[in-house]
């Protein structure tokens, strides 16, 4: 089993770490992050067989970052006691352990997990946690979305409403914005990673289709599935052929 954790304080994660080598010894610890961001760019990377998110991280939450798993790695919260989430947890059946970690608790916590790997619950029961979810991500009191983003096009630094990108697009160095400026396509770089953008859309009005490329959901016309088992998403529009990783063609199910 491969193993992710997630939590923006060090002292927490390695003890996390450790405890994790006692009570789970076969299991391999592929990556530890110190943020939101970072915890579901490494998932992209790793899809490791178990999370453990702390609740509370800068830019994407441990409740957010579950959300964007969906349920595809079962994941298990990390707290401090008297969090307001624990509540919600008992009664949604949610695994979490709470920091300091006990070792007899997080124990049972990956007990839990193991049979969890053999029967994965039944798909009224995911649904039901993505419910929880939701609701518990609009409690942690997120700061207000950015209305613009920044971009420099020669000498001028344009701002970019969010309401007129089409999609990012991610490579080495830079993220490449697409949108519509004054009613022509236009396209501009920042620096800002994907993984760090991500944290600062709205999650109802952009889609993650590949780790290098957030669209627009609007704009998605069709998603087609290619004789490799390839996907790729066509756009309202736009000639472009915008790959889907295989992480993601499960939004693409049709009905």
């Amino acid at each position: 089993m491969n193993i992710l954790i997630a939590d923006d304080e060090d002292a927490p994660r390695e003890q996390l770490a450790e405890a994790l080598a006692q009570a789970w010894p076969e299991a391999r610890l592929v990556a530890q992050a110190r943020h939101g961001a970072d915890a579901w760019d490494q998932w992209l990377e790793h899809e490791p067989d178990v999370c453990f998110l702390d609740i509370r991280m800068p830019g994407l939450t441990g409740i957010e970052v579950a959300q964007r798993i969906h349920g595809r790695t079962p994941v298990i919260f990390v707290t401090a006691y008297g969090d307001h989430a624990l509540a919600a947890f008992d009664a949604g059946a949610v695994d979490y352990v709470l920091k300091p970690v006990d070792p007899e608790r997080l124990a049972q916590a990956v007990a839990r997990v193991k049979q969890r790997l053999q029967a994965p619950p039944p798909a009224a029961q995911a649904e039901a946690l993505q419910g929880l979810l939701a609701r518990l991500a609009q409690d942690l009191h997120r700061p207000p979305l950015p209305e613009h983003i920044q971009a420099s096009v020669g000498k001028e630094v344009r701002l970019i409403r969010l309401v007129d990108v089409i999609y990012f697009e991610a490579d080495a160095r830079y993220t490449r914005v697409v949108y519509r400026h004054e009613g022509e396509d236009a396209d501009a770089l920042i620096r800002t990673p994907l993984k760090d953008l991500l944290a600062q859309l709205d999650p109802r009005a952009f889609t993650q289709v590949h780790r290098s490329v957030i669209v627009r959901s609007s704009a998605m016309a069709s998603a087609v599935r290619e004789d490799n088992g390839n996907m790729h998403l066509r756009l309202r529009g736009r000639p472009e052929k915008l790959p889907v990783s295989r992480q993601f063609q499960a939004l693409f199910k049709g009905q």
